[in-house]
């Protein structure tokens, strides 16, 4: 009673009566609020999504990924998951296009996937959307957020990405190897490494069964052999005589070389050649009936050379002086 009473008095004198607390919000309750909250606070951004047409977007030229080398082979992992999700879960990332009527969007990141839902609805999907998130970006933001994206992806070729770093250092840095790699956070070698690759002469790549089969390992191995006056004519000379080979084996269905055969042939075009071994040179006068008069040998090393007489008694001065000037004139005739 004496509760109740003081409960009374305390709402009369504008005192708050004490209120059950509610329990702390746990799970997908507590992920919305502090999302809505980093959202009201700007410490974060709100993502919008659109599903479009595919055909109403176009690649940037200044994408990372070869978009002609895409096929239902390297991107059979794609269209599995489409397939068995129904949809496309991971939008690609675009701006918006002005000025062209044919094209609403374009790709900065997801050519694979934009590739991926072209092929779905030439087979069997033809209603398949093209998920996109659209943002407003520079194109040296574009850049880093391209290569951001695909720089942990396996299914992205050493040689792609060493053509778009090579692109990007002149068209976003003005050829600032340093800056562009403080504004992708890498280290200047790692960089080096990439650009070293993507500087090789085309008849090199052409050497191998397809430019993707080329890594920056290969490219640290090959990069000093061409940069060197002594080598480069042999190792560009091995690789034209494989660019032969490989197309060859194309045109007839076979299966092109592996890396590791192209480049053991590349290195193997500036070993030191062995030399053949040299072997005794034996010279043999006969007579009219056939007999031996004199035996030259000229000795493997040296240049040394002994004439022999089998029979010395037998023919006569005027023979074995004879015989030992032909021997002499045939030595002479070979060494030079």
């Amino acid at each position: 009673m004496a509760q109740g009473n003081r409960k009374l008095l305390s709402g009369l004198m504008g005192e708050p009566a004490d209120t059950p607390r509610l329990p702390p919000r746990t799970g997908v309750l507590q992920s919305r609020g502090n999302r809505l909250a980093e959202l009201a606070e700007g410490q974060s951004v709100a993502r919008m999504h659109e599903i479009v047409d595919p055909a109403r977007c176009r690649v940037w030229d200044a994408h990372n990924r070869d978009y002609d080398a895409l096929n239902d082979s390297n991107c059979a992992d794609l269209i599995e998951s489409f397939r068995a999700q129904g949809r496309q879960e991971v939008p690609a990332i675009v701006r918006r296009v002005k000025g062209d009527a044919n094209i609403d969007f374009e790709i900065i990141c997801g050519a694979r996937r934009h590739w991926t839902v072209s092929w779905m609805r030439a087979n069997g999907h033809p209603t398949f959307g093209f998920l996109v998130e659209p943002r407003e970006l520079n194109d040296e933001e574009a850049f880093r957020v391209s290569d951001l994206e695909n720089r942990s992806r396996r299914d992205l070729s050493d040689i792609e990405r060493a053509r778009d770093y090579l692109r990007a250092v002149e068209r976003f840095y003005d050829g600032d190897q340093r800056k562009m790699a403080q504004r992708l956070k890498v280290t200047d070698t790692w960089l080096s490494r990439y650009l070293e690759l993507a500087r090789l002469p085309p008849g090199v790549y052409a050497a191998f069964g397809s430019p993707h089969d080329l890594g920056i390992s290969h490219a640290a191995q090959l990069a000093p052999l061409i940069r060197s006056s002594r080598t480069h004519d042999a190792v560009l000379s091995e690789a034209a005589l494989l660019a032969h080979e490989q197309q060859a084996r194309r045109e007839t269905g076979e299966q092109t070389l592996p890396a590791a055969a192209v480049m053991q042939r590349l290195k193997a075009a500036i070993a030191p050649k062995a030399r053949p071994r040299s072997v005794p040179t034996t010279h043999v006068v006969r007579n009219a009936a056939g007999e031996v008069i004199a035996k030259g040998q000229r000795a493997a090393r040296g240049g040394i050379v002994t004439v022999s007489f089998p029979n010395v008694g037998k023919p006569t001065l005027e023979e074995l002086a004879s015989a030992s000037l032909e021997i002499l004139k045939l030595v002479k005739r070979v060494a030079d």
